[in-house]
């Protein structure tokens, strides 16, 4: 990244299959910043985790039908984030009546809450890497040729980011959730729809009780009213 110019803070996060002393100190030899998740119930882990205080833990907000709260302790000289869940559902609550305890290390700065948010993000990141390896052609590559699947790269990237860009066309408010490019395709692309000519007008009838009507409208209605600039 810092030989194609960028020069900035850099922060990698990374789910608990790559922690490894070995990669945070390479981190720091970098001079990359990190969010590592850990793998808990293991005995280190676990008893630095017992080890915090009920009071020191604080409220987030979280999934509806489920309670969370987020602390932090020191792992190996580490700044550990805790996040503990449980269900609030009277019936699955009782199939899962304890915690469950989701921890990270970080070298980063700031409140833990704030943190572990940010270190959440990277499972919709996650989602729009396989969305754009399902959804976009980028599953497989289809040469041995370094250029040809370079070429193919360009081309499911900007496949991919016209889908997301249309997915999100006349929304009211942004978008916080990832609409993968399946769910437009059956929305707006696959419409069960034809053209007909009335007056010399093309028209597109659909059925009548189609449940995504307005999810095509809406953006239909966008899209005529741009103007593209010819300059």
């Amino acid at each position: 990244m810092r030989r194609a110019g960028a020069d900035g803070e850099i922060v990698a996060r990374f789910d608990s299959g790559f922690w490894s002393n070995d990669t945070i100190v390479a981190l720091g030899r970098l001079d990359v910043r990190y969010t590592m998740a850990i793998r808990t119930n293991t005995k280190g882990p676990d008893a630095a985790i017992a080890a915090i205080a009920e009071d020191a833990w604080v409220d987030i907000d979280y999934t509806p039908g489920g309670q969370a709260h987020v602390a932090e302790c020191t792992y190996k000289a580490r700044r550990l984030i805790v996040r503990r869940t449980r269900l609030t559902d009277r019936r699955q609550a009782q199939l899962w009546p304890d915690w469950r305890h989701f921890g990270f290390l970080t070298d980063l700065v700031g409140k833990a809450a704030e943190i572990d948010a940010f270190h959440r993000r990277h499972a919709v990141v996650e989602l729009a890497i396989r969305d754009l390896k399902e959804g976009a052609g980028l599953e497989h590559v289809p040469s041995g040729n370094f250029s040809a699947n370079s070429a193919w790269l360009q081309c499911a990237v900007l496949a991919h980011n016209l889908l997301r860009w249309t997915a999100t066309l006349g929304q009211p408010a942004p978008v916080d959730r990832l609409t993968v490019a399946r769910t437009v395709r059956v929305r707006l692309l696959a419409v069960p729809a034809r053209l007909v000519n009335r007056a010399g007008t093309l028209v597109l009838r659909g059925p009548s009780g189609w449940p995504w009507a307005q999810w095509f409208t809406r953006r239909l209605a966008v899209l005529r009213s741009l103007r593209l600039s010819t300059g």
